[in-house]
């Protein structure tokens, strides 16, 4: 004779939870996300405060680099020249960059060979040798001294100092004529017929103010 079949008991099996227990759960788990997500917003603030001064630095090193600034600062005070006007001469001419252009110019004041000679000879510099453009302290120096040289020659005007260190004295002296001749006081953008000078002056000066605003105690302003 078979033993009788008995029902399965129920009294193992796992208990579903009941609509109470689910959403208290539900509460449970919203409540750790919300902590979980103001962790996340309180660290990335945190790191930011960290971050920020060395990621500003960082693009404005890319989009205003500054180098050398102990010679520029000592060129300037040297030489009675503007610290951020070299540095805007600078940044126009080579970006900071010891190169030679298609032209000649070298270094990262772009000079002439043949406007270094006169410097040299000029300035006293009777060991200098062409190959010294590569050098920043003497570079920086070249170029401050013929900056300060054509200021002087300009009587101070900076527009026309400018024009000449890009275009040539020569140049500029013939436009400074015509334009006295003609009773009007020169300006850029009517006397300069060069477009490239034009640009040049207008790029210098425009980076000066910004060397002058981002970088005061870099250059000693």
């Amino acid at each position: 004779m078979s033993a009788q079949a008995h029902p399965r008991s129920r009294s193992g099996a796992k208990r579903r939870p009941g609509k109470a227990e689910r959403q208290r759960r539900k509460r449970a788990m919203r409540r750790r996300l919300m902590l979980i997500g103001l962790a996340v917003v309180a660290f990335s603030f945190v790191l930011a405060l960290v971050v920020r001064p060395f990621a500003e630095d960082a693009v404005q090193e890319v989009t205003l680099p500054l180098r050398h600034e102990d010679i520029i600062r000592q060129q300037a005070a040297d030489k009675g020249v503007d610290p951020s006007l070299i540095a805007g001469v600078i940044y126009v001419e080579s970006r900071f960059r010891d190169q030679t252009s298609q032209a000649g110019a070298k270094g990262l004041m772009q000079i002439m060979p043949a406007t270094a000679d006169y410097i040299a000879n000029k300035s006293g510099g009777t060991a200098f040798e062409q190959g010294d453009l590569a050098t920043p302290q003497i570079n920086i120096a070249y170029g401050s001294w013929y900056l300060r040289y054509l200021l002087d020659h300009y009587h101070g005007n900076e527009l026309l100092a400018l024009a000449a260190y890009n275009a040539g004295e020569g140049k500029v002296d013939e436009w400074y004529r015509d334009a006295s001749a003609r009773g009007e006081d020169f300006e850029a953008a009517t006397h300069i017929p060069f477009p490239e000078t034009r640009n040049y002056v207008g790029s210098v000066l425009e980076v000066r103010s910004r060397y002058r605003q981002e970088y005061r105690r870099e250059l000693g302003l």
